[in-house]
């Protein structure tokens, strides 16, 4: 990695906040004093502030996200995280910070000019680059596939009562998008729907442990998560999992779980901790001991 461009690029996402500044001192004798601030799903306001507390309300919102990015960026220059996913990252937080400053912008517009104030290409990119980090950081982690002629044994984790918890806000978007004018909002629908019902299949098909002579390897919906050789397998055991540590492909740093219920088997390797849920953790025990012994 150009270390030094990663970092130069770090510091220049703080001339957010002299721009913002900026657009708003060029047209602050023009505001009104009392500034519509907050807008409903169909652009009209439904919110105030004053000049002055909005602008202190665009600095402190851009000055909080800044200092949230610039400390998360730092962590990642130190600690080597893989190279693709650290430049994902930073382009993510510049999305961030883009969609943000548009947004005090249509706020200005509006109030200096009537300009209507509608979701923009932001709402659609924002969730979809959300998916798209994730994916990045997920295929960083996964280690290099392992040569198996056949699998000794496979399970499966899934949970369907998950999955249709995902499709309740499925229904939700789709009658908001029956309602709402055709434009950005049904957009934005639709995309949330896609999410969701992604989600949904992602639990519904659930995690694939498959266990050969070379070690163990996890998938879902058909895509290799993580590969773990047999000679990285430490020790195992079976654990209890807290709802509050969540569920999905969870962790950072060297710890990752792939789990849908609570309880898992905990693998300890040279790279860090491995958690696999299963609603038999037994099994996957039994396995593991085949594949070692």
């Amino acid at each position: 990695m150009n270390r030094t461009l990663f970092r130069t690029l770090t510091w220049l996402m703080w001339l957010a906040l002299p721009l913002t500044a900026l657009r708003f001192w060029l047209v602050w004798d023009q505001l009104p004093l009392r500034m519509a601030t907050h807008f409903g799903a169909s652009g009209q306001p439904n919110g105030w502030m004053t000049r002055e507390v909005s602008l202190e309300f665009a600095l402190g919102i851009t000055a909080f996200l800044l200092l949230v990015f610039t400390a998360v960026l730092l962590v990642v220059h130190k600690q080597h995280v893989p190279e693709k996913f650290s430049w994902a990252l930073l382009g993510f937080f510049y999305l961030v910070l883009g969609f943000m400053y548009s947004v005090n912008m249509s706020v200005l517009g509006y109030n200096l000019r009537g300009e209507s104030v509608k979701p923009g290409l932001g709402f659609l990119l924002l969730p979809v680059a959300i998916v798209a980090l994730i994916g990045i950081y997920v295929s960083t982690q996964r280690g290099e596939p392992l040569l198996v002629q056949q699998w000794i044994a496979r399970e499966t984790h899934a949970s369907p009562g998950l999955a249709v918890v995902f499709l309740v806000p499925v229904v939700v978007e789709l009658w908001i998008i029956t309602l709402a004018p055709a434009g950005p909002i049904r957009m934005v629908g639709a995309v949330m729907c896609v999410l969701f019902l992604v989600l949904a299949a992602f639990a519904w098909n659930g995690f694939q442990y498959n266990f050969g002579p070379g070690g163990l390897e996890i998938r879902t919906l058909g895509f290799r998560l993580r590969s773990i050789p047999l000679a990285q397998i430490q020790s195992y055991g079976v654990e209890r999992w807290s709802l509050l540590r969540g569920y999905g492909i969870r962790g950072v740093g060297g710890s990752r779980a792939y789990v849908w219920g609570n309880k898992v088997v905990h693998i300890r390797t040279p790279q860090g901790e491995v958690f696999l849920g299963h609603g038999d953790p037994e099994q996957i025990v039994r396995d593991l001991d085949m594949i070692r012994h």
